[in-house]
């Protein structure tokens, strides 16, 4: 059961397997997990299942954040137990295609899932968090949005945006004690872009020539949402291995 004074934790995306790691690694850290699942409650609800079977503090919720009216129903159901302190902007999807051959439909549903869902999710949170003095926002970007990545333009673009908005947030909210950074992952094991790497591939665009592990990047969220890291804000941090 949540206890009154955890901080309350909501992961978007937190039944996949970096989201899943995220909300593990939180959940470690003392906060109550909310995981986010696109449509798949089931697997949200057994990674809730995981935490608390670990002592932690965890439920599961599902909604589409690329709609505005149903997140916004789901945020304010959520508010109505209290502040969310903390939100970790995972969901995202690829849909890769080379510009010249991608639809206008391609094209859109990945922005509108990682760049609009960050609005969708993120707006309704900021006044509630602000109230109470203390906020943590994390965005997960990826290495494709600093480097550039053939047949992900759409991805690129969208998670590219979420720097600056990220930068421009944490200008606005900095004053209440609420911090908003990026985390771009690079090549990650068990991730949509993981299993999509051949091993020798991996050895020639990592300098660390393996991929990275998703508790390897749920470290660096993990420490972003904590009280040591008031005074890193606005900051696109990579975690890629040395790709750039």
């Amino acid at each position: 059961m949540q206890q009154e004074s955890m901080k309350r934790a909501l992961v978007t995306g937190g039944s996949g397997d970096l989201g899943g790691a995220i909300g593990k690694r939180l959940a470690a850290d003392g906060l109550h997990v909310i995981v986010h699942a696109n449509g798949n409650l089931a697997r949200a609800e057994a990674v809730a299942a995981d935490i608390r079977a670990d002592g932690g503090s965890a439920e599961a919720v599902a909604f589409d954040v690329a709609e505005g009216d149903a997140t916004r129903k789901a945020v304010e159901a959520l508010l109505q137990d209290g502040p969310i302190q903390v939100v970790v902007n995972n969901a995202g999807i690829h849909d890769d295609a080379p510009m010249a051959g991608m639809s206008e439909a391609q094209w859109k549903r990945v922005i509108d899932v990682s760049l609009h869902g960050f609005f969708h999710v993120t707006q309704p949170l900021l006044l509630p968090m602000a109230r109470t003095r203390w906020g943590r926002i994390v965005s997960v970007s990826s290495v494709a949005a600093v480097l550039g990545n053939r047949g992900q333009t759409n991805y690129a673009a969208a998670k590219a945006a979420l720097h600056g908005a990220s930068k421009s947030l944490a200008r606005e909210m900095a004053a209440r004690n609420i911090t908003v950074n990026v985390v771009a992952p690079g090549v990650i094991e068990g991730s949509m872009a993981g299993d999509a790497f051949p091993s020798e591939v991996v050895k020639q665009i990592v300098p660390a020539g393996r991929v990275g592990k998703p508790e390897e990047v749920a470290a660096l969220v993990g420490f972003l949402c904590g009280e040591q890291a008031g005074y890193i804000n606005g900051q696109v941090i990579g975690v890629n291995g040395g790709m750039g």
